[in-house]
């Protein structure tokens, strides 16, 4: 009997220990990916669109996910407890039942209309696209010229273009509407 006990106090050290080690750097990269995407979540609210903001609040989230999910697996013991109480119940259950409806429950009759200006424009000639680029045709094809991108007439759209140099719609519109930054 005492080899039995002895073997799981082993057991459970070595868990206590795991866990320890887990804590030292769950809990603050889950706390670090907070304020990242905190900031960059607030930012985003805002309309504010310069830099990384964006990229990083997306990919920084994964990061977040397995910061939290390790934190939790650490305490899981201390999480469990609150199942018990009707207060926190009512905040796990309110942060379920708000991320089953953002992912289920449609935004309404009203689909993103970027989508389907973006579909518009990889159907639109390039002369027209060059219009609403504020741009000539002829500066436009030079420019995509200078990218590899091939272009037999002004005429063709953006999606025949993309066809014709195996690119993608949005590969090609985002050279033509790419924008030198101020001050370079």
């Amino acid at each position: 009997m005492e080899v039995f006990d002895n073997a799981n106090a082993n057991s459970n050290q070595t868990f206590d220990t795991m866990n320890t080690s887990m804590k030292s750097w769950a809990t603050p990269l889950a706390t670090a990916t907070f304020f990242i995407l905190a900031v960059t979540g607030t930012l985003m609210f805002f309309k504010v669109e310069a830099g990384f903001i964006k990229p990083v609040h997306e990919w920084l989230s994964w990061a977040m996910t397995a910061g939290v999910a390790l934190h939790i697996f650490a305490n899981w013991k201390s999480f469990t407890g609150y199942f018990s109480r009707k207060p926190a119940l009512a905040i796990i259950g309110t942060g379920l039942l708000v991320t089953l409806l953002s992912v289920f429950v449609p935004s309404g009759d009203h689909a993103n209309p970027r989508m389907n200006m973006t579909k518009a424009l990889a159907s639109a000639r390039l002369e027209t696209v060059a219009e609403i680029a504020g741009e000539n045709s002829a500066a436009i094809v030079e420019k995509l010229g200078s990218k590899g991108i091939t272009v037999g007439q002004p005429s063709m759209s953006i999606r025949e273009i993309a066809s014709q140099n195996n690119k993608k719609d949005m590969e090609v519109l985002a050279l033509i509407f790419d924008k030198p930054s101020k001050g370079h």
